[in-house]
Formats: structure tokens, C-alpha cells, sequence
């Protein structure tokens, strides 16, 4: 593992680097790729260098990279963004760049582990994100991870020709849904262990 920061049993989170910008950009230029994000202009490599820069010094954002253990190769990206310390609580986002990776279960695992982070060791106590309607594989992932529908923001994206609507949904300190076969099905209030929000 190169840099690992949280591990999980197949995927680590680990820190971006200047040499995965252009890796990057390839993912954010691919429309396949972000249709369920809010990006909609196309990035060049000074201007991911610039969201890299961001990264390292905005203090209510935390991006780290989605690598697999068996062969340390980045496959996208997570992040914890508008981290709010009086209200204990974050945005979420996630990006899946490797298309030929996707629903194998990584983006559930990653999710979980940043969720973790978030309860453990930033001692926030919510965390939501925004999914788009027609992003089903994203909704059941989170819901494997225990995220729950709080409300439905009516045609507020455009995607495709058409208004679509935003699901909102959260998740609470205690409502974390552990692995299948792991030893406790949700976490405990325990003390701290040590996509993005474009």
C-alpha cells in the first residue's frame, strides 16, 4: 500500500498526489463518469492542480483517493466536504473513475470507511449527501451503509435533456451499517481512532 490512511479489507483511502492529476482529469472530462455529478465544464490540468492545491488547505474539505489493495491502483476518489463543527456535520461525495470497477462493492467500502472516519475521528454526527433519482446503483450503496431518505428536492438538476429530482439522504452517529460478517453490525460511540465536493 502507498500513503494508506484509512484500510479497508479490498480498497484503502489515501492522499491525492501531484502525480495523480492527470489521472484525474481523465475521469472528470468523462461524461459517462460525472453524469451524476455537479460538474458540467471541462477540466484541464491546471485547473486540477488548482482543486489539488484547494484540497491541502481548506480546512472543511477532506479528498482522499479510492485505491485497491491488491495492486495499489487509484480507482477514484471520496470526499467529506462543508465540514461543519458546531453543527457535527458533513456533505459526502464519491467518485468511481475506473469504469471497469464499477459495482464491485468498492464504492460501498470506501463509503463506509470515510463514514467511519467521520463519527470516530472527526466526531461529527451526521453526514449527507445529494444522489440524483436516476442513480440507483449510488442509493443502494448508501443505504447498504445506512444513509436513509430525508427528502426529495423537486427538478433540481438537469441531466440529459430533463429536470431530474435530488434525493437527500443522511446518516447518524450510530446508524452505521458494518460489513456483512464483521463483528458489530453498527458502530458505538467510541473515542476517536485515529468527489467529491466539486
Amino acid at each position: 500500500m502507498k500513503n494508506p490512511f484509512l484500510i479497508g479489507a479490498r480498497v484503502y483511502l489515501r492522499p491525492l498526489e501531484r502525480t495523480d492529476v492527470p489521472l484525474l482529469q481523465t475521469w472528470i472530462n468523462d461524461q459517462d463518469v460525472i453524469r451524476n455529478l455537479l460538474n458540467f465544464r471541462p477540466m484541464n490540468l491546471q485547473g486540477e492542480e488548482e482543486f489539488l492545491d484547494k484540497v491541502t488547505r481548506d480546512l472543511d474539505l477532506i479528498v482522499l483517493g479510492i485505491a485497491l489493495r491488491s495492486d495499489d491502483r487509484l480507482i477514484g476518489d471520496v470526499a467529506l466536504h462543508r465540514i461543519q463543527s458546531r453543527d457535527r456535520q458533513a456533505g459526502f461525495g464519491i467518485l468511481i473513475g475506473e469504469k471497469a470497477e464499477w459495482s464491485k462493492g468498492y464504492g460501498t467500502e470506501a463509503t463506509r470507511l470515510i463514514v467511519r472516519y467521520a463519527f470516530d475521528a472527526l466526531n461529527l454526527n451526521r453526514v449527507w449527501l445529494h444522489v440524483l433519482e436516476n442513480n440507483q446503483r449510488g442509493q443502494r450503496a448508501y443505504e447498504k451503509v445506512g444513509f436513509k431518505v430525508e427528502g426529495v428536492l423537486r427538478q433540481s438538476a438537469f441531466r440529459g435533456g430533463r429536470y431530474l429530482d435530488t434525493i437527500t439522504m443522511g446518516i447518524l452517529r450510530g446508524e452505521l451499517i458494518e460489513e456483512p460478517g464483521s463483528n458489530a453490525t453498527k458502530t458505538t460511540k467510541s473515542p476517536p481512532r485515529a468527489r467529491r465536493g466539486r
